[in-house]
């Protein structure tokens, strides 16, 4: 079995998986599965009221999670003109869009990656994943394949190999309603 097909199976068996992102290791699952989310969220030791990101390869994957008509024209340039690319933005969420992803806000975080490694799998899988970065809340995101398998891979389903890209920093976050930035 492949790597992808093993990173694929882990996912629909409601696992979580690590993947190279723009800047640094990302953790991932299904986020359509509570049960998959909230082991990521026990992994990551963080509380399901900070919502989380969503990562695709397209933005037609995240239309069932973002309330679409509610982007106000004028913004919708600002934001497809970014993706895909290195920037997230928090958008008002889908009344179907899952708690345990919104978190305590009525809004959801969502990128499209250009990332090779992300496109493939969100394709492939045919839906968004979960994205955060993969360390231990309030800890610095890993950046390294060595430190990941040591630090998280006992916790893992499956870790996606493949380079991060150049990007130095995480995802910038932006509303895309006001034009804050909510992490640079």
């Amino acid at each position: 079995m492949t790597d992808q097909q093993l990173v694929l199976q882990a996912l629909q068996q409601g696992g979580v998986i690590a993947y190279p992102t723009e800047a640094v290791y990302g953790l991932g699952c299904d986020p359509d599965n509570e049960a998959a989310v909230m082991a990521l969220l026990a992994i990551k030791q963080r509380p399901v009221e900070k919502g989380l990101i969503l990562i695709a390869a397209t933005y037609s994957q995240l239309l069932p999670y973002v309330d679409d008509k509610a982007i106000p024209p004028e913004k919708r340039y600002q934001i497809f003109s970014s993706w895909p690319g290195h920037v997230s933005w928090v958008l008002p969420a889908s009344k179907t869009a899952p708690k345990w992803i919104t978190g305590k806000f009525d809004s959801i975080a969502v990128r499209v990656s250009a990332h090779p490694v992300v496109q493939q799998l969100c394709n492939t899988y045919g839906k968004p994943l979960v994205s955060t970065s993969a360390n231990l809340s309030g800890q610095p995101a890993i950046t390294d394949l060595l430190e990941l398998q040591q630090s998280l891979g006992a916790m893992l389903s499956a870790i996606m190999p493949g380079a991060l890209g150049g990007a130095t920093q995480p995802s910038q976050i932006r509303n895309a309603l006001t034009g804050d930035i909510v992490r640079s």
